[in-house]
């Protein structure tokens, strides 16, 4: 019985070459190695900052005269030079083609640098009305806020109208005394003419 359990053993379990040259199968902790592409890669945020460098550069005077001074002394040259040192001769075909290639790379690199502005103007616009919003809300709020502090200040008495309150309970109280038979007695000592004897004049 026990040759027959090691011989399964080695069986299922399998050592030496046999083992170590089974592929092993791929882990899912660990990310896959990269793969071999036949097309370049490039990255994309760098080469549209480069288009938009170059749009930027394409729409100033300073490419504008340039290309005016190279143009001059292309068509000056191939003009006033010796014939065996022209390399463009009178019609200026090969002028023709340069111009003509950068005229159908600068659009491209034109509407690439637009598009990237778009995309930078819709983020802006979507930020701002967020902001917007947001004061919006804050404006309701504090609107809310000032109408209830005045609500509760419309119920709290004020000085003015304590003092108005008390001339009118003095008045009350001097009518309810003059029909009483005290026409001559001052309800507040304090608003009497002549002062009590054995007092300063300065004691108040």
């Amino acid at each position: 019985m026990a040759p027959e359990r090691e011989t399964a053993t080695r069986e299922r379990n399998p050592a030496g070459a046999t083992a170590a040259g089974r592929p092993r199968a791929a882990r899912l902790d660990q990310p896959r190695p990269p793969r071999r592409r036949i097309l370049p890669e490039w990255d994309p945020e760098a080469f549209g900052r480069l288009s938009e460098k170059i749009a930027r550069f394409l729409g100033t005077g300073r490419f504008i005269v340039w290309m005016t001074v190279v143009i001059i002394l292309w068509v000056v040259w191939n003009v006033a030079a010796p014939r065996h040192l022209r390399f463009d001769q009178y019609p200026f075909i090969f002028l023709t083609l340069m111009l003509s290639l950068q005229a159908s790379y600068a659009a491209p690199l034109i509407l690439l640098a637009q598009n990237r502005q778009d995309d930078r103007d819709r983020v802006n616009l979507e930020q701002d009305r967020k902001q917007n919003e947001r004061s919006i809300a804050d404006t309701e709020y504090l609107t809310r806020e000032v109408a209830a502090l005045r609500t509760g200040l419309g119920e709290v008495a004020t000085r003015d109208w304590i003092r108005s309150e008390l001339q009118d309970l003095v008045k009350e109280l001097e009518e309810r005394r003059r029909h009483d038979g005290h026409p001559g007695h001052v309800v507040f000592p304090a608003e009497r003419t002549e002062r009590p004897p054995g007092r300063d004049t300065d004691d108040r």
